[in-house]
């Protein structure tokens, strides 16, 4: 169709050329006509040519398709925000707006499998957002996953009589394969429906719906993530739990005092570990949770564990996730206490140059073998190690960034520094 329109203008054109050429070379040879006219047939030959060489550039199918790319990855672009909400009134209504916009639809609308979920331009006034979907050949692009080409109002199924939309194309949009609803562009006319507008139709179902699976992902990421969070907070150490009963129930005999001191920050700590950790809090409030963690294996243990902490006052009152200090220091007791010797467990921390904040949890203790180093952050690489390194990693990544993470070093027989890298924390502080 665009070959065929193409060669229709190259045709009046060259018509036009024609004729303009002959009326200058009969005025130029007339003594008895004007000499406007012959200025006048020049220009035009001069127009013309113009116009011929513009439109055939103007219908160079790599130009068309250069305009198509560029418009579809400028609606990507400002779609991208509404989509990563998934596919729902809200983003459907934002994004037929967004299409419109940037393309010679006269009406744009998007449907899930079975409601219309936005509609943007000619035809609002009676093409409800939230009804059923009517149109036959949009019920049928979705169940055989099909573009469906409409040209004429009685496929569209418009019960109004004096509805001015008389074209249409119907593009299903795609989760991993499967039809999740359609990407809806009317035209006043069916002569717009050519090989430009399916393709562009096409075009932009495609990128949407890679959007959409994107937003799919990312959300089911985030679920794991804080599956494996809730997972780490319902997960009640046993040993743990009857060695803290077993030191506070020792101490009820010889230290009644510091058991029900004890006794009040166990019932704290867990408490704290049972509520939702979806939010962010203050590092205070964290390291608190850790002060408190401690204070039960420094009951247990006494000077077979020593305790340093130098953390900037200043940066206590930045908002991180919380759980990401607290399994740091029981990693360092339960897998580097020497059976001979203290630990000794540090927790310092520094504000960077480039903004970032740098939380590090070290131990003298036994450390991990070479080989292992490189794996700790994969989930199961050693029991309750890599579940909780690798969640304190994916959420440090989550809420700041590139450039921040968990970074994990080791020497076999000297101990183990874990550091948490918070980018750009104390720029934006």
């Amino acid at each position: 169709m665009n070959n065929n329109r193409a060669t229709l203008i190259d045709i009046v054109l060259m018509g036009a050329l024609v004729v303009l050429s002959v009326i200058t070379i009969w005025g130029l040879a007339a003594e008895h006509v004007s000499r406007w006219v012959s200025i006048a047939g020049l220009g035009g030959i001069i127009t013309v040519a113009l116009s011929l060489v513009f439109a055939r550039f103007a219908t160079r199918p790599d130009h068309v398709r250069a305009l198509q790319s560029h418009m579809i990855l400028e609606v990507a672009n400002a779609a991208l925000s509404y989509l990563r909400q998934g596919l729902s009134p809200t983003s459907a209504q934002a994004v037929c707006g967004i299409v419109l916009a940037e393309t010679e639809a006269a009406a744009v609308a998007i449907t899930d499998t079975t409601d219309v979920l936005g509609f943007a331009g000619v035809g609002e006034d009676h093409h409800e957002v939230g009804g059923p979907i009517i149109t036959r050949a949009t019920r049928e692009s979705i169940e055989h996953n099909e573009p469906r080409v409409l040209a004429t109002k009685e496929e569209i199924g418009c019960p109004r009589r004096d509805c001015k939309l008389n074209a249409a194309i119907v593009v299903p949009l795609e989760q991993r394969g499967q039809p999740v609803g359609t990407l809806k562009f009317y035209y006043t006319t069916p002569k717009l429906l050519n090989e430009t507008q399916i393709a562009m139709a096409e075009g932009l179902a495609q990128v949407l719906s890679t959007q959409l699976e994107l937003a799919e992902l990312e959300a089911q990421t985030e679920l794991a993530t804080r599956m494996e969070l809730k997972a780490l907070q319902a997960q009640i150490n046993p040993h743990f739990l009857f060695n803290t009963i077993n030191t506070i129930a020792s101490l009820i005999r010889t230290d009644p005092a510091r058991a029900r001191e004890l006794l009040r920050d166990f019932a704290a700590f867990y408490r704290r570990t049972l509520e939702s950790g979806d939010d962010l809090i203050p590092l205070e409030l964290e390291l608190e949770q850790t002060h408190r963690y401690l204070g039960f294996e420094l009951a247990r243990f006494g000077d077979r564990v020593v305790v340093h902490e130098d953390v900037d006052p200043a940066i206590r009152r930045i908002l991180v996730p919380a759980f990401i200090v607290q399994p740091l220091v029981e990693n360092a007791i339960a897998h580097g206490m020497r059976p001979d010797s203290p630990l000794t467990v540090s927790l310092t921390s520094s504000v960077c140059a480039d903004g970032s904040v740098r939380i590090s949890v070290s131990d003298d203790g036994v450390g991990i073998p070479a080989d292992k180093v490189g794996h700790v952050l994969e989930a199961g690489s050693a029991k309750g190690l890599g579940i909780a390194l690798k969640n304190v990693d994916d959420r440090l990544r989550g809420h700041f960034g590139p450039g921040s993470g968990v970074q994990v070093e080791s020497v076999e027989g000297s101990g183990t520094t874990v550091t948490l890298v918070l980018a750009g924390v104390a720029a934006d502080g």
